[in-house]
């Protein structure tokens, strides 16, 4: 059986936000089942950002390495190492392949592909959001890099039109997020009373990284929280679980620990979950829950591959792009909603929880035909790298 290095860029082994551990674990299981569809031995080795959260994947034969300034320019740091692979697999942490975040970060991002392109060898980007570019030289830095990628794999629709933009007659694939093949263990719901989770975001709880809603959210994010949880509690049957989804309490403005116990100390009838373990452990507890409300993506994400009516609040296109492709309109949009509103439609939705539960099951064969031509396809580019 021939052997083929493969190098997973922009993953992370102890993500703290768990949605990075679901990609990683999510990616690496389904290159894994390419592998194996190629007839190839593959090894991995990952390359990401320096973390400390919990192992959402600890594979014995997965080498791990950490981007920093020193390692991207050592002669025996990236560029060793993409010497070394056949073939990488770049995800970019879901949504980092644009402009809106700062420039050091988009520097860092575009280098790395820039030096496996140039080194020859073949560069996958993962399904992810991909934009959006508004700004130069960014924008013709993200055509050039797309132009020489050896396949792009989109998430939504509206990755693939801003494919088509920054690199005319490029075709991107659209398939859908990995994160729905992370693996988990089904739990039990509890009979008697609702099992209500609220996976409360730190980042948006703050109004974003520079605060005063840098988002431009339609409705008051802190406001909605508080008024859904009294208002929830008000019914008296059901339990309210806080369900942290990034655990970073070295990045304070971002912590949904730090937020959830702020609110458990404000509301002490809320259960906060303790920081959980991987992303397919959170997956596992959400996976038991009759209904959440989530702002991480990925959190949300857990709920609906495990078929938990789930309602979704947006800050950026990347809720409507994926859940709009999958046909599930369920979700709090981050403009066209007040906060009333946003709360009415939480409130109708748990009421119509069977309704949200039965488009979950409707959408599973797109889910699992986006999974499978993925696959497909990169089998067939292992193939063609191993030989």
């Amino acid at each position: 059986m021939p052997e083929l290095a493969v190098g997973l860029l922009w993953h992370a082994a102890r993500a703290t936000n768990l949605g990075i551990g679901a990609l990683t674990a999510g990616n690496l299981a389904l290159a894994r089942q390419a592998a194996a569809q190629a007839g190839v031995a593959a090894r991995f080795t990952l390359i990401g950002s320096r973390e400390t959260g919990p192992p959402s994947v600890a594979d014995a034969d997965l080498s791990n390495r950490e981007i920093t300034g020193r390692y991207m320019i050592s002669p025996s740091g990236f560029l060793a190492d993409v010497r070394a692979c056949d073939i990488m697999l770049d995800i970019c942490g879901g949504d980092s392949f644009t402009d809106i975040y700062p420039d050091k970060r988009f520097a860092y991002v575009a280098s790395t592909k820039i030096i496996t392109i140039l080194s020859g060898k073949p560069l996958v980007l993962s399904p992810q959001t991909i934009g959006p570019f508004s700004r130069q030289p960014h924008s013709a830095i993200a055509g050039w890099i797309i132009a020489r990628a050896r396949a792009v794999f989109a998430r939504d629709a509206l990755s693939v039109a801003a494919v088509a933009a920054l690199a005319p007659g490029v075709a991107a694939r659209e398939v859908v997020d990995v994160a729905f093949a992370l693996p988990y263990t089904p739990r039990a719901k509890t009979p008697g009373r609702l099992q209500i989770g609220l996976n409360v975001s730190g980042l948006l709880m703050n109004g974003g990284y520079a605060g005063g809603n840098e988002y431009r959210l339609g409705y008051d994010y802190p406001a909605l929280t508080r008024r859904l949880i009294e208002a929830l509690l008000a019914r008296g049957d059901c339990d309210v679980h806080l369900v942290p989804h990034v655990l970073a309490p070295h990045l304070p403005a971002d912590d949904d620990g730090a937020a959830a116990d702020r609110l458990k100390a404000d509301y002490p009838a809320l259960i906060r979950h303790p920081d959980f373990t991987s992303a397919s452990d959170a997956k596992s507890f959400i996976s038991g829950l009759d209904f959440l409300v989530g702002a991480r993506m990925h959190a949300t994400i857990a709920a609906f591959s495990s078929g938990v009516p789930v309602v979704p609040v947006s800050y950026s296109r990347k809720f409507e792009g994926l859940f709009g492709a999958l046909g599930y309109d369920w979700l709090v949009g981050a403009q066209g909603m007040d906060t009333d509103a946003a709360l009415a439609r939480i409130l109708e939705a748990l009421e119509r929880r069977a309704e949200l539960a039965a488009a979950i099951a409707a959408a599973a064969p797109r889910i699992q035909a986006g999974l499978d031509a993925y696959v497909s396809a990169l089998a067939g580019l292992f193939r063609e790298a191993a030989r």
